[in-house]
């Protein structure tokens, strides 16, 4: 079985039920099925076959779900990267991925139209054709019968995912359909999705949470889903209201840039049966602002890793009021959880350790990397590298990256405690906490601040901060000021240029 099985099925029982539906159109199911067989029809026409690799670099448009599930259709394994990456990122994933062929959106053309001219391979983009590029209607020339039959089973590949690259370039994480099925049936039941749910995708469908939690698991049961190409407070409200969504998957960003807006509370959001965040928690101010803004209380934290399909841990919308920060105290459906110490045992409850996911939604590997494949996955665990601990109650609250801890004096450090103090400091915008070298200590502390230029002495202002919440041998002894942290095109912060920085220096 595979998703676009899946599609072809749902054609089958809701012919006539709204399957896509765009700010300008709604299709149905039995006409997304035969769009689909049509675009399969014309990528297998120009030498599409099973086990190649297609990029998609789109918004969240109808042309992307047409060549998503024409690829699965194939057989063939779909490699969507962030239509925000820029060209030399997205010429390294076309190289590293071997991708035959690339589908890009005509609003996203001008930064790739060179594409055909560096690399070997088929180019497609919607609107007119260009040199060396072919339309997408072209695609879709095809006609519908007979359909094409998946020959793709549980165990095949199916697609490969790019991390950001937040610690070098990035890497492909391979899935089968197997992996990608059991985390849509998981969020399906946790969330209770069914035929009748709608489901409003803003995020980028690049990304494992919506493509995988949402787009896969809203076509598992049959759903409705309403596509934005892209987010803004304003189009979350009126498409919340104008299409009576039941779920919603954003960044905590996007809450709380639409709870600051002065028409949410006036805004008609009573059809949403789930708010789901993910990506970081939300602390419990936000979750208050966030839930009185909404007039909600169906906020559902969802934690895991793209490795991890993404499967992990939930914190549930009863749970907020107590628990708000945490991740849950729960692996979620078709996952297990537990938090290790360096030799792989179970750490006691208040001891930090490291989160460990197995389950049949954890990648099979990282695309022609075996070496940081089998670092990654050990005995059936994947090895997160977020470092975690247990409160009285269960519940899991993370502390850092293993990576990003400071060991100085051979006392561990977590940048993530002190950052969470500096950033409530109202003249501090940004800020990064690393480690770097210290010829006695191994290495000590530094903060990167972004401020509003209102700090006279950022470093003796932050002392005093720190001084009243952490104990000393925390508090950085070095401060830098920056215009803005160097962040990749995700928005995750890049702490690796920060530490490099320095050891050139």
């Amino acid at each position: 079985m595979n998703l676009s099985e899946l599609l072809a099925y749902q054609s089958r029982k809701y012919p006539h039920k709204q399957g896509i539906v765009t700010p300008h159109e709604t299709i149905t199911y039995r006409e997304w099925n035969h769009l689909v067989t049509r675009c399969a029809k014309g990528l297998q026409r120009l030498g599409v076959e099973q086990g190649d690799k297609v990029m998609i670099r789109m918004p969240n448009t109808k042309e992307f779900l047409f060549s998503y599930f024409a690829i699965h259709r194939l057989g063939a394994l779909a490699v969507p990267i962030n239509a925000k990456l820029i060209a030399n990122e997205i010429s390294y994933i076309y190289k590293h991925s071997d991708a035959k062929v690339f589908i890009t959106h005509d609003m996203l053309f001008q930064q790739v139209k060179a594409m055909d001219q560096g690399h070997e391979g088929i180019f497609i983009k919607t609107g007119e054709a260009s040199e060396g590029w072919l339309a997408f209607d072209q695609l879709l020339q095809e006609n519908s019968d007979p359909e094409i039959v998946s020959a793709s089973y549980d165990e095949d590949e199916a697609s490969i995912l790019y991390t950001s690259g937040t610690t070098g370039y990035p890497k492909g994480v391979v899935f089968t359909n197997k992996n990608i099925l059991t985390v849509a049936t998981m969020m399906a039941i946790e969330m209770k999705m069914g035929q009748s749910s709608r489901l409003l995708h803003m995020m980028p469908l690049s990304h494992s949470a919506p493509l995988h939690l949402f787009l896969a698991a809203g076509t598992y049961v049959g759903a409705t889903h309403v596509l934005a190409p892209t987010f803004t407070p304003d189009l979350l409200l009126e498409m919340v209201e104008k299409e009576r969504v039941t779920h919603f998957f954003g960044a905590p960003v996007a809450y709380q840039l639409t709870a600051k807006h002065p028409e949410v509370r006036s805004a008609d959001l009573s059809s949403m049966e789930y708010w789901v965040y993910g990506g970081a928690p939300l602390d419990r101010s936000d979750v208050e602002f966030v839930k009185q803004a909404f007039q909600t209380d169906q906020l559902c934290c969802v934690y895991g890793l793209t490795e991890a399909g993404p499967n992990g841990t939930l914190l549930l919308p009863e749970d907020h009021d107590d628990k708000a920060g945490s991740i849950g105290k729960r692996a979620a459906l078709n996952c297990e959880m537990s938090l290790v110490d360096e030799q792989g045992d179970p750490v006691p409850q208040g001891e930090v350790g490291e989160i460990v996911l197995r389950g049949d939604g954890n990648m099979k590997g990282y695309y022609k990397d075996e070496e940081k494949t089998n670092e990654s996955l050990r005995d059936g665990w994947l090895f997160t590298g977020d470092m975690a601990q247990l409160d009285e109650d269960g519940f899991i609250w993370v502390v850092d990256r293993k990576k990003d801890i400071i060991l100085s004096g051979g006392v561990n450090i977590y940048p993530k405690e002190i950052e969470e103090v500096l950033l409530s400091h109202p003249h501090v915008q940004d800020v990064s906490v690393v480690g770097v070298p210290h010829p006695d200590w191994g290495e000590t502390v530094k903060a990167f601040v972004v401020q509003d230029g209102q700090l006279d002495d950022v470093a003796e202002e932050c002392k005093q901060l720190l001084a009243d919440q952490l104990a000393t041998y925390k508090i950085p002894k070095l401060y830098e000021v920056l215009n803005e942290l160097p962040r990749n095109a995700t928005g995750k912060l890049l702490k690796n240029q920060l530490r490099e920085q320095n050891q050139r220096a």
